[in-house]
């Protein structure tokens, strides 16, 4: 709960009536004008994987930065690898576009999981960019992050002397964030990636983020948010799912807890993961993948970010946004059990099957601004929901199992959207990929 909303809430219970009502708005408008003030500097961003964007035309980087200013977000992290030919020029495109949209920002975020980064490398690449209109700047200095290497970490005061100064604000998750802060005077913040259940477990904990805050003390904090995780893709020794049923809606509760100083979703982008929210771009999508990407569209996660980002900037729950009333759902095709697990592990490392972590459920969020009737209907059978009450957002999960089939139905303020059915058969193994759809 943040500080609004506990204030509120003192408020809400000391006084009655009228005077209830004249003191509480009053105090509303004050403390969201100052919240508003603070939430200037917070920010949330996008984690774009550019190693996907081989031959990627201009109008794609367009549509992408234009999607994601409509849902709130601020600008792209762009995951970038030492090696890969098309890095320049889809860079270019990226900070044109970027720059031509106005008003989001890009920051590279070196990959140094994928390749050997050299000094030189590195510093070519801020001094090139850091003056851009769309460069990612804090106090005067060019944002930089990256993905994972610790190991190089001794390199950073010699980039920082070698482009006149950077704010780093690094992903060194590997180590954890007593690992980071033994290395607190090379950064200017930390950004954690730990955005996911571990093994075993069936909902996100934020006690890693709030054992980061205090670690970091003064210095920036970027927490990961994800909607999903699922990947199977042998070539890579990859294959798990981590639960992610409740997680779109636990995290960002998460960071209204936490309240760091940026949100970095994982990802726009990352099909091989299943992490994606972007519109679904088929030339993007790594081999083996498109047997659990193509027609499992995560778009839809975007629909309440609006409210969800506009209630993190204003650190209080009970705030207006932008565009209409909105519901989505997010499903499995399948129950988790319809057939073979596919060598499918119960997150990262772990030995279970990922049929032990799939829940049978639809997932639901609302965000209305008056209570409204939500109508889900599965297979046939309506379920009708009440939205509302304290803040605009709403969650449910409507459970299923091999006696359910068919399409799943959103109802909203007379609006509707049929989704894909739910059905008994897969193909090989169970797919614990899900769809996301929007009313």
């Amino acid at each position: 709960m943040g500080l609004l909303d506990k204030l509120t809430s003192i408020i809400d219970e000391a006084t009655s009536g009228a005077e209830h009502g004249g003191i509480l708005s009053k105090f509303k408008e004050h403390m969201n004008k100052r919240a508003t003030e603070k939430g200037d500097c917070r920010k949330v961003f996008a984690h774009y994987m550019v190693g996907l964007t081989h031959g990627q035309p201009m109008d794609v980087w367009e549509h992408d930065i234009k999607t994601a200013k409509e849902a709130g977000i601020d600008g792209f992290a762009l995951n970038i690898g030492p090696s890969d030919s098309w890095t320049d020029e889809q860079l270019q495109q990226a900070y044109s576009a970027a720059e031509e949209a106005s008003e989001f920002v890009v920051f590279p975020s070196f990959d140094m999981a994928c390749g050997n980064w050299s000094v030189d490398q590195v510093v070519a690449l801020i001094n090139q960019y850091k003056n851009h209109a769309a460069q990612m700047t804090v106090d005067g200095k060019p944002f930089v992050s990256t993905f994972e290497g610790p190991g190089w970490a001794d390199n950073w005061n010699i980039v920082r002397e070698q482009t006149g100064g950077i704010f780093l604000v690094p992903d060194w998750s590997s180590i954890g964030p007593y690992g980071v802060g033994e290395k607190l005077d090379l950064v200017d913040g930390a950004f954690s990636w730990d955005a996911w259940p571990k093994a075993g477990q069936y909902r996100m904990s934020p006690d890693e983020d709030k054992i980061y805050k205090t670690v970091l003390g003064d210095k920036k904090f970027m927490m990961g948010v994800s909607p999903y995780f699922y990947t199977n893709l042998p070539q890579w020794n990859k294959n798990w799912y981590s639960s992610s049923e409740s997680l779109w809606h636990d995290r960002w509760q998460q960071v209204l807890e936490i309240m760091p100083d940026y949100v970095q979703i994982i990802t726009w982008n990352d099909y091989g993961e299943s992490s994606y929210i972007c519109d679904t771009i088929p030339s993007q999508i790594v081999e083996g993948a498109h047997k659990f990407v193509t027609n499992y569209p995560h778009s839809a996660f975007r629909a309440v970010l609006p409210y969800l980002i506009a209630a993190y900037k204003a650190g209080c729950r009970d705030v207006d946004f932008k565009g209409e009333d909105t519901a989505i759902a997010w499903y499995r095709t399948t129950h988790a059990r319809a057939g073979p697990d596919g060598g499918t592990h119960w997150g990262q490392g772990g030995a279970e099957s990922a049929a032990n972590a799939a829940r049978d459920v639809i997932s639901v969020m609302a965000v209305t601004r008056q209570p409204s009737d939500l109508i889900i209907v599965v297979g046939g059978r309506e379920h009708h929901i009440r939205t509302g009450g304290e803040t605009p957002l709403s969650y449910y999960e409507i459970p299923f199992d091999y006696t359910i089939t068919g399409p799943v139905i959103l109802v909203l303020n007379g609006k509707a959207v049929w989704g894909p059915e739910i059905t008994n058969y897969c193909q090989e193994h169970v797919c614990f990929n899900a769809v996301a759809i929007q009313v």
